[in-house]
């Protein structure tokens, strides 16, 4: 525990110090409008010392919320992960096509609940049972607006796999179905690199033997 962690009641961090009225815009310029869009934001905040940041410029990189589903079958205690190609892996120096879980983009008007399963669809040919919900949060606050929620959506992987996607999105999506602990050992050896994978697992992991007793 850090002398930070000692000196501060718990309590103290439920909430931040500061919210979006202790920040200056003093300009937004759109630099790209393609797929996403790349803002330049001049600013300045205020500090924890007291007072304000020198004007600064940052880059903001704007994208839909995305939510995403790890598929699990209680009965066989299997997963159904999609396998695709990546750009921003491009220059990974195994591969840029990634295992991960079923996942999509918020469009305007949707629910996260009716994302999750229309994604479950498209990508894996997949119904869903009960969602449950596990977390939401930022990937790359730094630089990105993007908040992800990720859920874990109960299947029958019977009869799963094959190559899926829409055409029309360039999709092309390879769906496996492992055992949990087949995809544990893929986890623990790398090849399931992206954040959404590794939260939803270790999720996974923790609650995998309550859920089994539902059964």
């Amino acid at each position: 525990m850090s002398d930070t962690d000692r000196t501060q009641p718990l309590d103290a961090l439920a909430a931040a110090p500061f919210d979006a009225g202790d920040v200056e815009l003093t300009e937004r310029r759109c630099l790209h409008q393609g797929f996403f869009r790349l803002d330049e934001l001049h600013l300045r905040h205020r500090l924890f010392e007291g007072g304000w940041s020198a004007p600064m410029v940052r880059e903001v990189h704007h994208r839909h919320d995305a939510v995403g589903v790890l598929l699990y079958d209680v009965e066989r205690d299997a997963v159904a992960l999609v396998e695709q190609f990546r750009p921003g892996a491009l220059a990974d120096p195994d591969s840029p096509w990634k295992l991960e879980i079923v996942a999509g983009l918020v469009e305007h008007g949707e629910s996260l609940a009716e994302v999750a399963r229309r994604e479950a669809e498209e990508e894996a040919g997949c119904a869903l049972g009960e969602l449950i919900e596990l977390h939401t949060y930022y990937p790359s606050p730094g630089a990105c607006d993007e908040r992800v929620t990720l859920f874990c959506g109960l299947i029958d992987s019977h009869g799963l796999g094959g190559i899926h996607g829409l055409d029309e999105e360039h999709e092309d999506i390879r769906v496996h179905v492992l055992s949990f602990a087949r995809a544990w050992e893929l986890l623990m050896a790398g090849r399931l690199d992206n954040a959404m994978c590794l939260i939803a697992f270790h999720w996974l992991a923790a609650e995998r033997a309550s859920l089994r007793a539902r059964r």
